[in-house]
């Protein structure tokens, strides 16, 4: 798992909603019931890729992925149904990373903000509340 710095709402609902997939697996399993995680990488025209990336990111950065380009939403697509499927009846309490590699990598595709390096530098910016 990477950190992405002002993200800690993400990390921890992620993270629950992981250990919830689990839990839910070993309880419902024996009721026919099978519980996955997708955990999408970097994915290219969603909001969170606009939100979080550098707009030259596509270009710059296709190299850093060991697939050679960032993930589409039928990537996510196709793993869904791949879930859905008969050949994935045998899985369950799993996060299926679909990113291709980059996990692997531990390359951080988004800049470090400066305010976390600099907390000084944004200083002017925030107002004290009283």
């Amino acid at each position: 798992m990477v950190s992405t710095p002002y993200q800690v709402h993400v990390s921890a609902a992620k993270a629950g909603v992981d250990a919830l997939s689990a839990v839910l697996a070993v309880e419902e399993g024996p009721h026919g019931v099978r519980s996955n995680v997708i955990a999408p990488g970097p994915i290219s025209n969603t909001e969170g890729m606009d939100r979080l990336s550098t707009k030259n990111v596509d270009k710059d950065k296709a190299n850093a992925y060991p697939v050679g380009r960032q993930g589409d939403v039928k990537d996510i697509a196709n793993a869904t149904v791949f879930l859905f499927s008969p050949a994935a009846s045998y899985i369950t309490g799993q996060v299926l990373p679909v990113d291709g590699g980059s996990e692997h990598t531990r390359y951080q595709f988004l800049p470090y903000p400066q305010s976390v390096l600099d907390p000084q530098s944004v200083a002017h910016l925030i107002k004290a509340r009283m």
